[in-house]
């Protein structure tokens, strides 16, 4: 990683520091469905060319992933397993509060009870082969007060238990952000972040918190990684070819008309100074925050070697930056 600008970023309170983009694992879980048949991951995806990424990744320099036990049902935690054995530099977070079973691949639907959460956390221990788990996040679900007090409970017991080091949440609600930053060994949140969509109020809460801040969808779910486009349609396996409700860069598998639109605006800026797209959205979380970590997915090592290639590249330059807010209608980012 030859850029100093981005060679590391600090997780917060807990001032593990940790490499400016981490791998995000969603689509290494494979296909799975929720209770209603409904595709909940990425389709079919080859074990061994995951591995090559994986690999690939860490061997570089990137020291940082990111997973979930509902990825694939246990499969994501369990091909980080590998990796993290030859790797143990490497700092792993997961997620909890989605049940599964693991036999059809099914999700079942939130379990956010303190018996769950103690049995799922040695679940993924086992599957991860780790001893404790860097942080453990909350998956994203709206709560009250009380509920999110619950659960800040139970991590910190875990804390205690020495089963974890750390936790944050996975939400983009300033309230609900704030809320868990109150606990002792709450460290991050992981919010959404994109060039397509940013998050002003959730980057304030981290900050007024400190807390670390993780990027999901740093690519919008491959939209900004240039593969993709109205000729290309998303099989119906896949989360994006019957995209949920929540799920706005796709519409039916290909890009959303609005979101190409958007695209099309910034393109060119992107990819300023020699950046590939997907380098050029790394770029612009990285000019966005100076504590962002992006965790761009990926299916294979040709997506990994492209978003390394970001760490040559740095942030985009000022200008740059303000010239995509400027045709965005953002005008300057500011939280």
């Amino acid at each position: 990683m030859s850029n100093d600008v981005v060679a590391k970023r600090r997780l917060g309170r807990s001032g593990l520091e940790v490499s400016a983009w981490g791998l995000g694992t969603w689509a290494l879980g494979g296909e799975v469905v929720n209770a209603e048949g409904i595709p909940g991951g990425y389709g079919d995806v080859d074990d061994a060319e995951s591995e090559k990424g994986l690999y690939a990744a860490v061997e570089a320099g990137v020291d940082f992933i990111d997973t979930a036990d509902i990825y694939g049902m246990g499969h994501s935690e369990e091909m980080l397993r590998g990796v993290l054995r030859d790797h143990p530099e490497v700092l792993v977070a997961t997620k909890v509060g989605n049940s599964f079973d693991i036999g059809s691949r099914t999700a079942l639907g939130p379990n956010l009870t303190p018996e769950y959460i103690q049995q799922a956390v040695r679940a993924s221990l086992e599957r991860l082969g780790r001893d404790v788990i860097d942080v453990y996040q909350l998956h994203t679900f709206p709560l009250n007060d009380h509920e999110v007090d619950a659960i800040v409970d139970v991590f910190e017991d875990l804390v205690s238990e020495g089963l974890i080091r750390w936790y944050g949440v996975s939400n983009d609600d300033p309230a609900q952000i704030a809320r868990f930053a109150q606990g002792e060994h709450c460290t991050l949140a992981q919010i959404q972040l994109n060039v397509l969509d940013d998050n002003a109020a959730a980057l304030q809460a981290c900050a007024d918190h400190d807390l670390g801040v993780l990027c999901r969808s740093p690519l919008a779910m491959g939209l900004l990684g240039g593969r993709y486009s109205e000729a290309t349609k998303i099989p119906a396996n896949d989360i994006r070819g019957r995209q949920p409700e929540w799920l706005k860069w796709f519409t039916d598998g290909v890009p959303s008309p609005s979101y190409a639109a958007q695209l099309n605006a910034v393109r060119e800026f992107l990819m300023s100074g020699g950046r590939t797209l997907a380098q050029g959205a790394l770029g612009w979380i990285w000019a966005r925050s100076d504590v962002a970590v992006p965790l761009p997915g990926f299916r294979d090592e040709t997506q990994v070697r492209d978003n390394l290639g970001a760490f040559a590249h740095g942030p985009l330059e000022p200008a740059v930056f303000a010239d995509i807010e400027a045709a965005l209608g953002r005008g300057a980012s500011a939280f």
